[in-house]
């Protein structure tokens, strides 16, 4: 027997002997203290021929004890009811709801945490003997669990139902809101191969998530196997792994729990159930959580080569080298930088799920869709090309000497991580793609190590002397490196100043202009060094603070988002849409799709190497393939919806689909000049050979 086995033996094991337990001595499961209490309770009286309901509620007595869902799963115990009802009254089914999946030793459990109830309807017969309140009576066998002993329960279950009208138990409609809702619709199941695959009626504008389904009947599922989903239209389509001998229902019931862990109760009868569609990610097919990690530090370590991002990094080493000092100070200054760039990043993956788990379709670099960030960072990107010019110092960005700056050091790293965000390259699509649908706690760790590879760099600067000691030593030579620096985070600032007509016009740019430069004056009197600073600058300071405010609302009046000429390409490529790429595939043609945005340095990029160039357009078009281009620029539903059932939290994305493909193959984040005329020749061989 393996070491593996061993929690699978010891779970059942110990299901076996409690239930020996209670057959031999039936009284002692009914003396003991119960692990889960049962409460009867009804919703109201009821006149005769009428109905009300009834709900037995469960609370467990601490959080490790957990309960079981009508079809426990691999292990565990159902709830089981034995009424003692007068004549003429009858109970219905239970209605339970959406329960949670718990993995013990390879077994998959269908359990509820906390408290919970289960709701039923109660009916009273037109002729039933009943003329005054009856007593409702029972008795119910269930079994609590925690996570190493399983315990059977008896409640003796009694209620009293008044008769005729009066005052409702406003418990019910939290219970009822709790359960999982009917569909109005019947699903459609089959078996196919070594899988049972189940098509359930969900409009497409509705946000799955990540679900899971919990199906009725027993035996006929392998419950801890992972589960696939796929979006065809107004179906989603579950694909589980069939129990081996499994026989064919002639009807199936169950749950299907959504991301946002509400649940819809579905009936389904067998019938056809589509093929292909797009899918939808699951946790279950990710990497593991370690490499991952390594993933997003990895990612973060390659953005500090970015245009952005490098002539800040490099500057903070150049004010250390300078600064000298303590080791203590080199090392506070280095903690300070990366706090602040993880904190940021921290914050901005935050806000990122708090907005996804709202329902707002937003992804990665989600600020950089909306203009007043834009123009925020455009100001910004000004400012920082004027201080590596020498027009003013901004704390903290200068390498005039002195001791390391904590506070400044902070709100670099903060400004470094923020100015990074447009860019994803290479190792963070799946990083930031897993994210989306991990554990909010697990989340949030790759968004910090994220966060580390950005501030890796300047932390080993500041922690390892022998680094420090090999950058070069101070001289006027650092004054034209910083001036140097300038060059890079022009080209940002150009690159956003673009952004910003792209977005709002050439009147919106030519204002935002103005505001620059009244910003920069302002900085200019705040910050210039000792020996131009003026005698009397309240003047100047009080100018500059009233013209930039009333540029920038003045800019927001100028705002026009429509005032930008439409996107043209050698490809002549079409606005991505579902339709439009259904449509495409249907005609057995190639499909080029992919996701950019203005923003995007990697997509810019290679657009210019490998996408918009001729020998790219010639194959494409010999291949008789059609190009869909995603601009998500701008915020878009659609786009964010299909990136994320690809996977990924943001640009560029794309992918390749074969004529007769049944999926898309997805390209490298940084593509060469080559890949595309491969892909287009490959594709038009066939045809090539049929002539």
């Amino acid at each position: 027997m393996t070491s593996a086995s061993l929690p699978v033996v010891r779970r059942v094991l110990a299901l076996f002997v409690a239930a020996l337990f209670a057959a031999l001595f039936p009284g002692a499961a009914q003396a003991q203290d119960a692990n889960i209490a049962a409460r009867l309770l009804v919703e109201g009286p009821v006149a005769k021929g009428g109905e009300t309901r009834i709900a037995i509620e469960f609370s467990p007595k601490s959080a490790e004890w957990h309960g079981y869902w009508s079809n426990p799963g691999d292990a565990g115990l159902g709830m089981q009811v034995e009424w003692d009802l007068p004549a003429g009254i009858t109970i219905g089914d239970f209605h339970y709801p959406p329960p949670k999946t718990l993995l013990i030793g390879g077994l998959m459990n269908h359990v509820f945490e906390g408290d919970y109830a289960v709701v039923a309807p109660l009916r009273v017969a037109s002729d039933a003997a009943v003329d005054g309140p009856f007593e409702l009576t029972g008795k119910a066998f269930y079994l609590a669990c925690t996570d190493t002993i399983c315990v059977p329960q008896e409640a003796r279950l009694r209620a009293v139902v008044g008769v005729g009208a009066g005052e409702q138990d406003s418990r019910f409609a939290a219970f009822q809101s709790a359960l999982a809702a009917p569909l109005d619709q019947p699903a459609r199941f089959a078996m196919e191969g070594d899988s049972l695959r189940i098509a359930i009626p969900l409009p497409a504008s509705l946000n799955v998530g990540t679900p899971h389904v919990f199906v009725g009947t027993r035996e006929l599922v392998r419950y801890a196997a992972p589960q696939r989903f796929a979006r065809a239209g107004d179906m989603l389509v579950a694909e589980i792994p069939l129990a081996e001998g499994a026989a064919m229902p002639a009807s199936l019931s169950g749950i299907v729990r959504l991301g946002d862990g509400t649940g819809l109760q579905f009936e389904g009868a067998p019938g056809t159930v589509p093929t292909g569609g797009e899918p939808i990610r699951m946790g279950s097919d990710l990497p593991p959580w370690w490499a991952l990690l390594g993933a997003a530090l990895l990612g973060g370590l390659i953005l500090n080569i970015m245009p952005c991002v490098f002539p800040i990094l490099s500057l903070k080493a150049l004010s250390l080298a300078k600064a000298g000092g303590s080791e203590a100070s080199a090392r506070k200054d280095a903690l300070a930088y990366t706090a602040g760039v993880v904190l940021a990043c921290l914050a901005l993956g935050g806000l990122l799920l708090v907005l996804r788990a709202s329902g707002e379709a937003v992804g990665w670099a989600f600020q950089l869709q909306e203009p007043g960030v834009v123009v925020a960072l455009f100001l910004l990107a000004v400012a920082l090309t004027a201080n590596f010019l020498g027009a003013f110092e901004i704390p903290g960005m200068a390498i005039t000497g002195g001791g390391a700056s904590g506070r400044g050091s902070f709100a670099t790293g903060l400004l470094a991580a923020f100015v990074a965000t447009p860019c994803t390259g290479p190792f963070m699509a799946a990083a930031l793609g897993a994210a989306l649908v991990l554990p909010w706690p697990l989340a949030l760790g790759l968004f910090a190590a994220l966060g580390l590879g950005i501030a890796l760099p300047f932390l080993l600067v500041g922690f390892v002397p022998a680094i420090r000691q090999r950058l070069p030593r101070p001289g006027k030579w650092m004054v034209t490196f910083r001036r140097w620096m300038a060059l890079p985070m022009g080209l940002t600032a150009l690159a956003l100043g673009w952004l910003l007509w792209r977005t709002g016009g050439t009147m919106f740019l030519v204002v935002c202009v103005g505001a620059a430069a009244s910003v920069l004056g302002l900085l200019a009197v705040l910050l210039a060094p000792a020996e131009r600073q003026q005698t009397k600058r309240k003047p100047l300071i009080a100018m500059f603070a009233i013209v930039a405010p009333l540029l920038l609302m003045h800019a927001a009046q100028q705002f026009d988002p429509d005032a930008s000429n439409a996107t043209s390409d050698m490809l002549a490529s079409q606005p991505f849409s579902e339709a439009a790429l259904a449509q495409a595939r249907a005609a057995n043609r190639p499909v080029f799709l992919y996701f950019t945005a203005d923003w995007c340095l990697t997509c810019k990029v290679n657009e210019s190497v490998a996408i918009e160039t001729q020998a790219s357009a010639k194959a494409l078009d010999g291949a008789d393939a059609v190009v869909l281009r995603g601009d998500w620029t701008r915020r878009d539903p659609a786009i964010t919806a299909f990136l994320t059932q690809q996977g990924v939290a943001g640009v560029p994305l794309y992918l390749w689909y074969a004529p007769g493909a049944s999926a898309p193959q997805r390209l490298p984040q940084v593509l060469t000049p080559q890949v595309l005329p491969d892909l287009a020749t490959a594709s038009a061989q066939p045809d090539d050979s049929s002539r």
